[in-house]
């Protein structure tokens, strides 16, 4: 078996990742319709979106496992994630680098695999759109390009998450500069009382 290999950015894209502050949140919807759309388009028991963290992958969204997460060094999607476009596994039983993988020779039996890398805004691999079978099966041209179609819709949903964290920061900000401008506006309304009031005083005093 071949782990999975580190990308030489590594650093620099786990701090991408982190960033996004998905990692270990909730299910939600919006994700989970794209790995059950994906199940039945392609017929398969299994879809996943998967970020790829230092010694684990996690899913953020999962169909057809019982598990949130799994071991990095095994993961078929920590290969995909260095992929060009699209990592297929027609048969993991016949590739080298799966043969003997746990996850081929052990549950969940894994014999197929396409999974493409999903990007962040600032331009990092931070995981993948994947889907998985039991029986070895062919991949048609059509059928990567559904699959990166998905794979978009993915993408686009994960960092619309960092876009969601930016306009709160920005919004947040927009109320911290508020409160700072009416504290202003109510001290240059005070300093104009106190001169006007200064005013009279001496209008008073200097009335013989």
């Amino acid at each position: 078996m071949q782990t999975a290999p580190i990308p030489p950015n590594e650093e620099e894209r786990l701090k991408s990742l982190r960033g996004l502050k998905i990692l270990d949140t909730l299910s939600e919807e919006r994700f989970d319709v794209i790995t059950r759309l994906a199940v039945k388009i392609f017929n398969v028991p299994i879809s996943t979106i998967t970020l790829v963290d230092a010694n684990r992958e996690w899913y953020k969204s999962v169909c057809g496992l019982g598990q949130k997460e799994g071991e990095r060094a095994i993961s078929f999607c920590g290969h995909a994630l260095l992929a060009d476009e699209i990592l297929v596994i027609p048969d993991a039983k016949k590739d080298p680098r799966f043969a003997d993988n746990p996850m081929v020779i052990g549950e969940p039996f894994i014999r197929f695999y396409a999974g493409v890398p999903i990007i962040s805004v600032d331009g990092f691999r931070i995981g993948t759109f994947c889907i998985k079978g039991r029986e070895p099966r062919e991949f048609s041209l059509e059928d990567e390009t559904n699959l990166k179609a998905l794979a978009k819709w993915a993408e686009r949903e994960v960092n619309y998450h960092d876009l969601s964290l930016a306009l709160e920061k920005i919004k947040e900000t927009e109320k911290q500069l508020k409160f700072m401008n009416d504290k202003m506006v109510d001290r240059e309304l005070k300093m104009i009382e106190l001169k006007a009031h200064i005013k009279e005083l001496e209008a008073k005093l200097a009335t013989p």
